[in-house]
């Protein structure tokens, strides 16, 4: 069971496990409006968790791409013309907070 508290459309606007004062009613767990508010909450988690990957890719890529340029086994000239000005832009940027340090957070373990 789960407390709801719905708006002036009968629309849910908050869902919890236990009992809170603006509750107006209660709901089954296998009610499709209960589904729907959760199945939205895993959505948006998803979403959070991909944007946070994409951040942590994009530093990864910039260090592999570093490295095969350091390595002479790419040049910057492999790439598009507006890959070589945003790889250059952020290549200058972390070169001002310090470089290629740290590619690995202490909290992590093991090699890239």
């Amino acid at each position: 069971m789960f407390y709801v508290q719905r708006d002036q459309h009968n629309a849910l606007v908050r869902v919890e496990a236990q009992a809170f004062t603006e509750a107006t009613e209660t709901l089954p767990a296998d009610h499709h409006e209960i589904q729907a508010w959760f199945a939205g909450d895993a959505v948006d988690n998803s979403l959070k968790q991909l944007k946070q990957s994409d951040l942590e890719m994009i530093r990864v890529l910039d260090d592999l791409i570093q490295v095969l340029i350091t390595k002479n086994v790419m040049s910057i000239t492999d790439l598009p013309p507006a890959a070589q000005v945003k790889f250059l832009e952020r290549t200058q940027a972390r070169a001002a907070l310090g470089g290629l340090s740290e590619l690995i957070n202490d909290d992590e373990t093991g090699l890239i």
